[in-house]
């Protein structure tokens, strides 16, 4: 058990390094092309990954996800997994080619239509990676993908700026992402010995598929309901106001995009390997929910408050529009990787039925509200309904996640309720601030700092008086990465 932790704890050191790195790099590249760019640029953009991650989606696997549930040795998969793969990839390159003009057509916007199909390169690029990178995920080694992920944003970065300076329009952003995934492939060979080979085995294949087909039915509705916003406003308003509101949700749920897959990829293999041990699993799970609502509640006010201030100054007044959009989609966000505890529970205890389920839930919600409510309130109905789908579903996922570990409500609400307390205290600072000065970049940084200082004096408080022992999950995780 003391190996365990120690390897998710240098696990999580690893990935919190390389998640930080790349967030670096992609809020750095946002902030300079959305100075070079235009809303039309990443409108444009966004109807070209809208189309491929449709295909992407509706023939995934699931292979991964089962080859890091597995807990027998998965060397003997790995062959046939990588050849389906490579067959997708080909298959869906093709196909992408072939409906471009139907995806250009859907949206009223034709010049879409050569960008969608070179879009394709990147799924065909992509899917000769080299598969023995699952052992990095099944295996804990996130240095070896810090390295893999790190190198493929950083060429992307450079590409897409650079390209951007010369080119001013759409076409630096796909430069950007073929460079990156071109990079990834190719540091996939040299960071990890395995090297696949064409073989298809029948019979291995559908036992991944067994699994998977959860993952997929899961997967496609996680997409309808992430994307299915995008398509409506992206239809409906066209690709001006999709350059809006994917910025706006770029913006508001980076937080809980990153604190998701921080989570699902160290929690994943760590679950799995507890999954006979429940009362283990169960004391993992609630230090999961302290740590995540630690984190992911202070960012959450921050963003919130200081939405105007941070798209004026980092992004430049045209972009403006989606301040009321994005101060909606910051609580999607926060609900979203509350949620995102639950998944990595469900499958490791081979479960994923469930996460399917209440995905369903959540696509009931959205399909009967974004309609009405971006036909009559634009980008802040669809804001409105993503954060209503998320709330309702996020009921049956905290439900089915406390009885499987056997976890109280009481229990779950107290570790949501000293950061919620602490957020708000510094939440209505800043406001009351706000009402008195005008906001630079500098006072912008300092109200940051100061902001962030309150939020950590009231937990260091919480700790001595409350037992809310934050503190010291951080010290023993601290600990484990010493040995």
């Amino acid at each position: 058990m003391e190996n365990l932790k120690t390897q998710v704890a240098r696990s999580g050191a690893w990935l919190f390094g390389m998640r930080f790195g790349y967030q670096v790099l992609y809020l750095a590249r946002l902030v300079i092309l959305a100075r070079l760019l235009n809303p039309h640029d990443f409108g444009l953009m966004g109807i070209a990954l809208l189309t491929m991650m449709t295909l992407e989606t509706f023939t995934h696997s699931g292979f991964q996800e089962a080859l890091i549930q597995k807990k027998e040795n998965i060397k003997t998969y790995l062959d046939t997994a990588w050849t389906m793969l490579v067959l997708r990839g080909i298959i869906l390159f093709l196909l992408i080619i072939l409906i471009a003009p139907l995806a250009a057509s859907f949206f009223a916007s034709p010049e879409a239509e050569r960008l969608i199909q070179a879009v394709g390169l990147a799924i065909l690029i992509q899917a000769f990676t080299n598969i023995g990178i699952i052992y990095f995920q099944k295996e804990l080694e996130f240095n070896k993908q810090f390295v893999y992920i790190t190198t493929g944003a950083l060429i992307e970065f450079l590409v897409a700026v650079t390209a951007a300076y010369y080119l001013r329009n759409v076409w630096a952003l796909l430069l950007g992402l073929l460079a990156g995934k071109l990079t990834q492939v190719i540091v996939s060979y040299i960071i990890h010995p395995y090297k696949p080979k064409i073989i298809l085995d029948i019979a291995k294949a559908r036992g991944l598929f067994l699994f998977g087909k959860w993952i997929l039915g899961s997967t496609v509705l996680v997409f309808l309901i992430t994307q299915g916003d995008d398509f409506l406003v992206g239809k409906i308003m066209g690709a001006v106001m999709l350059g809006f509101y994917q910025m706006a949700y770029k913006i508001s749920n980076t937080p809980a995009t990153e604190i998701t897959k921080l989570l699902a990829q160290v929690t994943l293999p760590a679950f799995s390997k507890l999954q006979d041990d429940l009362s283990t699993l169960r004391n993992a799970y609630l230090k999961v929910i302290k740590f995540t609502s630690f984190l992911i509640f202070p960012l959450t006010g921050i963003i919130f408050s200081l939405a105007p201030e941070l798209v004026r100054i980092f992004l430049g007044a045209k972009w403006l529009p989606m301040v009321p959009p994005m101060q909606v989609l910051i609580f999607a966000g926060l609900i979203r990787a509350l949620i995102s505890t639950t998944g990595p529970l469900f499958y490791s205890l081979g479960k994923p039925r469930i996460d399917t389920r209440c995905q369903v839930i959540r696509f009931f919600v959205l399909a009967i509200s974004i309609y009405p409510l971006v036909t009559k309130l634009g980008l802040l109905g669809a804001s409105l309904a993503v954060t209503a789908s998320l709330l309702f579903s996020g009921i049956f996922f905290a439900y089915h996640a406390l009885k499987l570990t056997n976890i109280s409500p009481l229990e779950f609400v107290k570790e949501l309720a000293i950061p919620l307390i602490n957020t708000s205290i510094f939440v209505v600072f800043i406001f009351w601030l706000k009402s008195v000065i005008f906001i630079g970049l500098g006072k912008l940084l300092l109200i940051g700092l100061g902001a962030g200082s309150i939020y950590f004096l009231m937990a260091f408080l919480a700790d001595k008086m409350y037992g809310y022992n934050i503190y010291f999950l951080i010290k023993e995780n601290l600990s484990y990465l010493k040995k």
